[in-house]
């Protein structure tokens, strides 16, 4: 296997948290259970999915804020909150107030655009403002602003017996770098580079020069660090779906299979009106995704990854996949943090 020029230094897992309506709760405390199982293992960072009206994490701050209290130093992310449903200076205090609550381990991930299904939703959304609001970048500039110590009201001071802030309160100060964009097209990743963010690159991108999915990656990680003021330095973390098998059995194995098998048409060419890119899953032993990995031209430029579980699986097969990722695939990788004992 050639080596990779970044051996893999974060290693990270993403989950979608779904629950089943008749009992919410048990689902939410899967989620949770999940999270703090990577802290036992050893990842260095754990993401959430957001979801809305669907039965996923609608709310995951606040699913954050209780892992914040069940874990102490696996790093918590959300990949990735879309701010077509957010006030940002309402979700900056919160962001704020779930890092302090963290000691600093909060990684917030955004991304742009308008709600999906908005002509549904823009009623109980939007209902007197739908027509005015900004969906695109300045919607992050405002929050990333506002989580920086930007000012937020024009009055300061004491007010009878009340003390008032310019600026969001609590101020996480460390908050501001560790803000993340979500992207898929090459756009997204200079613009993410110019505001001093770091770079979620997914399993989809947008087929704008190439329909080959590892160059088109591998364009916006160059575009995104050629903009940022880090340069080489400015951090990526890539979310591919990948599937070790070592330690799965056999019906495991079938199912992995089959998953990815049912899904592998939608990679073969761009699709839909964006022309849309999807990264076939990989499914194997740590050996065989290591190999795979190493051939990946976006993959050999990072040294972060927060490898997505796949959407439907039982929680015994994410308890098999994370172990197998942890102690097999990341020190396959060249992951030099060593793992914590189970």
């Amino acid at each position: 296997m050639p080596p990779s020029p970044r051996p893999l230094r974060k290693l990270g897992f993403l989950t979608i948290g779904l629950f089943d309506e008749a009992d919410p709760r048990r689902g939410h405390e899967t989620t949770l259970e999940i999270v703090e199982l990577g802290e036992r293992l050893g990842f260095d960072s754990a993401w959430v999915r957001h979801r809305h009206l669907q039965y996923g994490i609608s709310s995951p701050v606040a699913v954050l804020a209780a892992a914040s209290q069940r874990t102490s130093t696996i790093e918590l992310g959300t990949a990735v909150i879309p701010l077509g449903w957010e006030n940002p200076l309402r979700l900056a205090e919160d962001l704020a107030t779930v890092d302090v609550l963290s000691g600093g381990r909060l990684n917030p991930g955004v991304s742009v655009g308008p709600p999906m299904h908005f002509d549904r939703v823009r009623d109980a959304l939007y209902p007197d403002t739908a027509e005015a609001e900004d969906f695109g970048h300045e919607r992050v500039r405002r929050l990333l602003d506002l989580v920086r110590g930007g000012s937020a009201s024009d009055f300061g001071g004491t007010e009878g017996f009340e003390v008032f802030s310019h600026r969001v309160q609590p101020h996480s100060p460390g908050l501001g770098s560790r803000m993340w964009y979500g992207g898929g097209s090459l756009g997204s990743a200079r613009w993410a580079g110019e505001h001093g963010m770091n770079f979620l690159t997914s399993s989809v991108v947008k087929a704008e020069e190439s329909e080959d999915f590892a160059a088109v990656q591998l364009s916006h990680i160059r575009a995104f660090r050629a903009a940022h003021p880090d340069g080489e330095a400015a951090r990526v973390s890539q979310g591919l779906v990948v599937i070790p098998t070592d330690s799965a059995t056999p019906a495991q194995r079938a199912k992995y299979t089959e998953y990815a098998r049912a899904r592998t048409p939608r990679t073969t060419t761009p699709q839909g009106p964006a022309r849309l890119m999807f990264a076939p899953d990989i499914v194997g032993t740590s050996a065989e995704i290591a190999e795979r990995l190493a051939e990946h031209a976006a993959f050999r430029e990072v040294d972060e990854v927060a490898f997505a579980l796949p959407f439907s699986f039982e929680h015994e097969d994410y308890v098999q996949i994370l172990t197998d990722m942890a102690t097999e695939l990341g020190p396959a990788l060249g992951r030099e943090r060593p793992v914590a004992a189970n």
